[in-house]
Parts: structure tokens; C-alpha cells; sequence
């Protein structure tokens, strides 16, 4: 079960994406408020098909990837499966068993690489490829460098990540992977010590985020000194070189609990599991911070009686409307506390989506994910909870649900950034019989290569921008980032 503790080259060029990326989201649409949303619960695990989902992850195909963390057989090593939209999951790969998936087990997460296989992290160390047909390919292996993050793919098409413990110091690293498996370690923590304490932090168990200014941001969950209090984590920015900045020292008492997300306005925002002024106790924060690290607390959870309005957010998420989506692991109106879906604006406006009542997902076990895919629709897992709820027999190991605001379709690209001529996969729905793809209005040649997936070049004169598909409908569909090019 988990727990909670689970450079850019010119800064002209930065600024330029940045206005680039701004932008792009006024195109798209202003941040709308919160509005009328429909909840389904989609799916309940039980162990034969799995157990603990970990996330989903869009596949080129228009499916839902994602894995879990136990289940499947006797060996409770974890599933690969796939999750239509329409409802219907299929185990593609029981780990540790004979077949394809024996060579890794427990499964962490997942994230889509450039080539359309999936990549993720393993229980043992294990750094693996695997495709949508459940074919498994270990591509690095470290039982002293257990990795727990989602790797990020960066605009160079490597990835990047983060290990909980081992590195020079034993407290954990970020490191460089290329899609082939071989790995770099840029930084190991603990190089900064002082009184016993890690100053540049440790332990770092949530995933990094690539800015638009070209650098990698992220924190620890341990380490770090305001003050007055040590050891309760840090903020920092890492080069893709590894030069690391720390930018800011959490308070006592108060833990990060989500990998940051960049806004709108070029800063980042978080959450803490606990933490914060609320009226109730000390229910965890949202909050911003700047890329110079002048953080900004926007609310305080646990601010309503019995904590009504949740508490220990976690997994935050930006949509398409400029709205941040996450889940709290605990509080709600539901008398047995089983959390929550919340909406942030920008400035910290609290609208609570959803209270979870244990069969529809479970808090408490170990809270939930969050993401969108392109027909516009949140979709998400909560780690425990089911159908069977209390009684956990036999369907309660965690579910799949989905979120729908009311948002449009839209595009994403798989890279987010390449040279002219580099090979570009454009996900979205319902693409077949598209009629144009431009990258920031160069047009490009392309191919339908499904109803999900454009398979494409950038084309000769294109600038960084937005990336356009005119279905056969007409209908315009713009990509939710700026796509780079350098």
C-alpha cells in the first residue's frame, strides 16, 4: 500500500515560450469557474484482475493505459491493462508470472514515450518498456536506486526522474534515462550538509515537471532547513545538465504531497499534506511559487467543519479551462472521511467536485490520481475502495471513475518539442478524415494513421506554437501546450 511519502539556452528564448504558452491558453479559453459535472464510477478491481490501480495513461490508440500495484495471480506481483472510455478493462500482463511481464514486479506508474510504448518504474529498481500488447522489456535495473516518481519525457526526448534513496549519498537522485535504457545520474542528494542535516534536501518521491524556461523542477520529502525547522523537504530546479538551485525550505510540519505543475503564468503549484491555518486543523495547502522561489499559500484545507471541504490534497493536475483538479485522501461530507475531488482557479477558488463514499474509491487507503484525456473528460483511480464497499469482499481494490466538466476536445503531441523534420505523434479523438495540421500556422503533411493517432514532421519554417488538426467536420482542435521548437 502507499503512502503519502510516496535550461533553458537564452533567457530570451524563455520569455518568448512563455508569452507563447500564455498565449496559447487564451486561444484555447479563458479559466472558466467550476460547472455542472457528472461523476461516474467506471470500474472496481478485485485482485484476480488486479489490485491498487496506480494511474492512466492515454495510449496512441485513444485507450487508457495503466498498471497496478498487486494482484493478478498468486505471485500479487501487480496487472498491466488497458481501460476503454466506454468501460472496459482487459489485463494485458500479469507480472512476475511466465509470460511476458516475469522479469519485473509491483509496478509503480507509467508514462507514454515518444515511440508510443509506455516506460515506468518497478518495485526492485527496475526501469522498463512495455508495449500496448503487454510485450515487457527491462531496460535498467538498480535495486539500491528504487525509483517511485513517474519519469517526465522531456522536450530532448530522454527522460527523467527521480530515486527515493541510493546515489553517492544514499538519499536518493535525479537522473537522465534515453528511450534505449541508458542511464546518468545528474545529482545526488545530501551533497549539502550541515549539522547532520541534507540541505539541498532528500528524498525525492514525487515527479519532476519541465518548465517552459527549459529546466526541470521538483521536491523532496525530506531534508531541507527554514529556519527555525529541519528536514521537511525543499523546492528545487535542476538543470537537464544537473546543476541543482534549492528555491525554497517547507516549513515545519507541512510536507509536499504532488508533483508540481506549471501554470499559465510561468509559476508553479503544489500541495502539502499537512500543514496550513485551517479553521479545523492543519488539513494541507495549495499553494503557488515562483520560478525564484517566493511561494504563496492560496488556501488552507480543513477549514470547514469536520473538514467538509477535505484535507492532505494530493496529484495535482491542470486542465484544459486553466483550472487545477486534484483529490484530498481524507474529509468530505460523507460521514467515513473518504475524500474528495476539488477544482483550484489560479487564485486559489475552492469548488469541491465530488465526496467519495468508499465504493466509488477509497481515500484513506491511499488517494487517487487525476488526468485528462482528449475527448475532454477528467478520468482518474483511487487506490482502494470498490463496489463491495465496506465489506471488501470480493470487489474492492481500488476503481477507475471518470469526471466530466463539460470540456471540449482538444489535441496533444508526443514530443511536446522537436527539430524541423522530426518525427511528431498528434493524439486526439475522432481524427480520421482531418483536413489540416499546422504547427503555430506552417501547415504540415501527415497521416491518419488511426482515429486517435496523426502521425506527422515538423514542417520546414516552423516556429514554436500551438498545434492545430481541422477535423472532417471542420471543427478546429489546438493542442493543450505550446510545442517547441528549438
Amino acid at each position: 500500500m502507499k503512502s503519502n511519502h510516496r535550461q533553458a539556452k537564452h533567457s530570451g528564448m524563455a520569455a518568448i515560450l512563455l508569452a507563447m504558452l500564455l498565449a496559447a491558453v487564451m486561444l484555447a479559453g479563458v479559466v472558466l469557474p467550476a460547472q455542472a459535472q457528472t461523476f461516474n464510477s467506471l470500474y472496481s478491481f478485485q485482485s484476480s484482475n488486479g489490485a491498487y490501480p496506480a494511474g492512466l495513461v492515454q495510449g496512441t490508440d485513444g485507450n487508457l493505459y495503466g498498471v497496478t500495484l498487486r494482484g493478478g495471480d498468486q505471485f500479487d506481483a501487480g496487472t498491466f491493462f488497458r481501460f476503454s472510455t466506454s468501460g472496459n478493462e482487459k489485463t494485458l500482463c500479469v507480472f512476475y508470472d511466465l509470460g511476458a511481464c516475469r522479469d519485473a514486479q509491483a509496478p509503480e506508474n507509467l508514462v507514454l514515450g515518444a515511440n508510443g510504448s509506455f516506460y515506468g518504474v518497478a518495485l526492485n529498481g527496475e526501469i522498463f518498456k512495455i508495449s500496448a500488447r503487454g510485450k515487457l522489456k527491462v531496460l535498467y535495473t538498480n535495486t539500491n536506486n528504487i525509483s517511485v516518481a513517474p519519469m517526465v519525457l522531456a522536450s530532448n526526448k530522454d527522460f527523467y526522474g527521480t530515486t527515493k534513496l541510493g546515489g553517492a549519498n544514499g538519499q536518493g537522485t535525479v537522473f537522465k534515462m534515453t528511450p534505449a535504457g541508458k542511464v546518468t545520474t545528474l545529482y545526488s542528494f545530501c551533497s549539502v550538509i550541515q549539522s547532520g542535516i541534507c540541505l539541498d534536501g532528500a528524498q525525492p518521491i514525487y515527479a519532476l515537471v519541465q518548465g517552459s524556461d527549459g529546466n526541470l523542477y521538483g521536491t523532496t520529502s525530506i531534508g531541507g532547513n527554514d529556519g527555525v525547522n529541519d528536514g521537511y523537504g525543499t523546492i528545487f530546479k535542476i538543470t537537464q545538465g544537473g546543476t541543482l538551485t534549492t528555491l525554497y525550505n517547507f516549513p515545519g510540519f507541512t510536507q509536499t504531497s504532488s508533483a508540481l505543475v506549471e501554470g499559465v503564468d510561468g509559476n508553479f503549484y503544489g500541495t502539502t499534506a499537512t500543514g496550513g491555518s485551517g479553521t479545523y486543523g492543519p488539513g494541507g495547502t495549495f499553494f503557488t511559487v515562483t520560478t525564484s522561489g517566493a511561494l504563496t499559500t492560496l488556501y488552507n484545507f480543513c477549514d470547514l467543519k469536520n473538514c467538509a471541504d477535505g484535507s492532505q490534497p494530493s496529484n495535482l493536475y491542470l486542465a484544459t479551462d486553466g483550472n487545477f483538479y486534484g483529490i484530498t485522501w481524507f474529509g468530505g461530507v460523507n460521514n467515513n472521511s473518504q475524500g474528495t475531488i476539488f477544482q483550484f482557479t489560479p487564485s486559489g477558488s475552492l469548488t469541491t467536485l465530488h465526496n467519495f463514499d468508499g465504493t466509488d474509491g477509497s481515500g484513506p487507503g491511499g488517494g487517487g490520481t487525476l488526468m485528462q484525456d482528449t475527448d475532454g473528460t477528467l478520468y482518474g483511480t483511487m487506490l482502494e475502495g470498490g463496489s463491495s464497499y465496506p465489506g471488501c469482499s470480493p470487489v474492492c481494490d481500488g476503481t477507475i471513475f471518470s469526471l466530466d466538466m463539460g470540456l471540449g476536445p482538444f489535441v496533444k503531441t508526443v514530443p511536446t518539442s522537436g527539430k524541423v523534420k522530426a518525427k511528431v505523434k498528434i493524439l486526439g479523438t475522432d481524427l480520421t478524415g482531418a483536413t489540416s495540421v499546422t504547427f503555430n500556422g506552417t501547415a504540415a503533411t501527415f497521416k491518419v494513421a488511426s482515429s486517435s493517432e496523426i502521425t506527422t514532421n515538423v514542417p520546414a519554417g516552423a516556429t514554436s506554437g500551438v498545434v492545430k488538426v481541422v477535423t472532417s467536420g471542420g471543427t478546429t482542435l489546438t493542442s493543450n501546450v505550446v510545442f517547441v521548437v528549438p
